[in-house]
């Protein structure tokens, strides 16, 4: 991987020039940058793009493009790659809709946040950061084209993905053009989309995939399932769960069996009506990849996830695919990622995988934020600070009806903020927080901790928090992460994990937490997962993306 180069350009604020006159390609009547050469490595303006078909739903001025690139000095290389970048998209937004930040300006903000956590040398940019983070901690707002701080934000993150594209991947990885479809353009067949790229051959044989192997697998799996659905899909499961029982005779089994062996579940040929140990095995390899429990058991939910047609997972599929353009190439050291959808908690050391682990993650309409951070402070025997909206809307109520509460819950009130108690939960075993906590600084008060609700951990689906974190053994995560430090051996963090007042210790070597969301991917022993889009994100992308939707 290429090392990052310094961002030239300082990014400041502008005003929107909109009468200046432009040629076809985006660029001011006059620029010095009108060579034939360079006019080659522009795209041409696609103005075939508009409201209707558009990803997002709003339009730059197309002077503002050029108005930044001469306030900012922007260097020629980044300069005719922002032209070539809107000129493709119509100068469409390319990182906010309407409605606020889109999903890939998260990805790559947490991508760029991973690259300057981990590369002394990566370019920092504290406005844009702070720009960034209370864009992402206040999702109510709208985004307008005429609003000039929108616009100055848009063109930073281009210009940043540009650089950090140039630095981070060598010559021919990352072309242009595919670049310019990091983030998605026009509402197409999502079938059209996949064959594209199925099909696209480079001559001088240089393909992302080669640089982000999760991608590669990823694609790999997509070419599966785009042969699957142009063969005609897969049939439909029919009738009650109950109808499949281990040693039963009927039709439907046959047909359960066909699906199963479409996808690779089953091996191929067994025609037969029985429900025998065969279809027992390969319903729970199904189960397996979809993250349920295996016990070989149909149940209701199942048989939904059965009849998820080939192309709506050709759809999440190629979905997921531009997400993984979002991930880092190879992790460089220790990286926490948590994937929301998947429950889990990956804790890896470059190439080697350090431990799985199964968490509780932020329930609908307390989503955990997608977010890049450094974990550098543990918390043994935490209070909790009761959230203002959790006091306001738990708490008070059960004060009103219960005089003794807050001292049967272990709490205490601290102050007042106005009429509303500001309100903590003090160590022990009632404490919300369990007894260890796990910090890594951020502007939407999210961390990792222990949690007395352990019967939550044996469900499928984990989303029950209210945006943090719940860790299934906090104790695994301290005693790795204090591993090398003599002060705290195992029988020392037992003690402080069962104290009345905290203790706060720092992590040697702050390590990057990484907080994704993929509903598809190919884990490390080659297998295809699908989980549920818990938070409804590949359903708005769908909509946006896929024509007819």
């Amino acid at each position: 991987m290429k090392k990052h180069i310094l961002l030239a350009a300082v990014i400041c604020s502008f005003f929107i020039a909109c009468n200046s006159k432009q040629n076809s390609n985006g660029q001011s009547e006059g620029s010095d940058d009108t060579s034939a050469k360079n006019e080659k490595k522009i795209t041409k303006r696609d103005y075939s793009i508009n409201a209707y078909n558009a990803y997002n739903d709003i339009f730059l001025d197309s002077a503002a493009v050029e108005n930044f690139i001469s306030k900012n000095k922007v260097a020629d290389s980044v300069l005719r790659r922002m032209r070539s970048f809107y000129n493709a998209r119509n100068y469409q937004f390319a990182w906010f809709s309407s409605k606020g930040l889109t999903e890939q300006a998260l990805g790559f903000w947490n991508l760029y946040n991973y690259a300057a956590f981990t590369e002394t040398d990566a370019p920092k940019d504290p406005a844009l950061k702070k720009v960034m983070e209370n864009l992402m901690a206040d999702t109510d707002y709208s985004v307008k084209a005429s609003d000039k701080n929108m616009v100055n934000t848009e063109l930073s993150l281009t210009s940043h993905l540009i650089v950090y594209t140039l630095s981070n991947y060598e010559k021919g990885f990352v072309k242009r053009k595919e670049m310019e479809h990091f983030v998605p353009i026009k509402k197409e067949d999502a079938m059209v989309l996949a064959d594209s790229l199925l099909t696209k051959k480079h001559k001088d044989n240089k393909y992302f995939d080669d640089v982000n192997n999760a991608y590669k697998q990823l694609k790999e799996q997509l070419k599966i399932y785009y042969d699957i659905q142009k063969n005609g899909g897969w049939p439909q499961i029919a009738g009650d769960a109950k109808q499949y029982k281990k040693g039963k005779s009927s039709p439907m089994i046959a047909t359960l069996k066909k699906r199963l062996q479409i996808t690779g579940d089953m091996p191929v040929g067994d025609s037969g009506q029985v429900f025998d140990d065969s279809l027992q095995n390969g319903i729970k390899l199904f189960q397996q990849r979809l993250g349920y429990n295996q016990n070989g058991v149909i149940t209701t939910g199942l048989i939904k996830d059965l009849n998820v047609t080939a192309s709506q997972r050709v759809e999440q599929l190629y979905i997921n695919l531009n997400r993984m353009r979002w991930m880092p190439q190879e992790p460089d050291g220790k990286l926490i990622l948590v994937n929301l959808p998947e429950f889990v908690l990956h804790f890896v050391d470059g190439k080697n995988k350090v431990f799985d682990m199964d968490v509780v993650v932020g329930k609908e309409g307390h989503n955990t934020v997608l977010f890049t951070g450094k974990l550098s402070t543990i918390v043994f025997s935490p209070y909790w600070n009761v959230p203002t909206s959790i006091v306001k809307k738990e708490i008070v109520p059960h004060m009103a009806s219960n005089a003794n509460y807050i001292e049967q819950q272990n709490m205490e009130i601290t102050g007042y903020n106005g009429s509303l108690p500001v309100v903590r939960q003090k160590p022990g075993e009632k404490n919300s927080l369990g007894r260890v906590k796990f910090l890594f600084p951020n502007s939407f008060d999210i961390y990792f901790h222990d949690t007395p609700a352990k019967s939550l951990f044996s469900q499928d689906k984990r989303a029950y928090s209210h945006g943090c974190i719940r860790l299934s053994d906090p104790v695994k995560m301290a005693q790795y992460l204090l591993k090398d430090n003599s002060s705290w051996p195992p029988d020392k963090i037992e003690e402080a994990m069962n104290q009345d007042h905290e203790t706060y210790v720092t992590v040697k070597d702050p390590i990057p937490v990484f907080i994704t969301y993929y509903t598809a991917w190919v884990d490390e022993n080659g297998m295809l997962n699908f989980r549920d889009d818990i938070y409804s994100r590949d359903a708005d992308v769908a909509a946006k993306m896929y024509s007819g939707k």
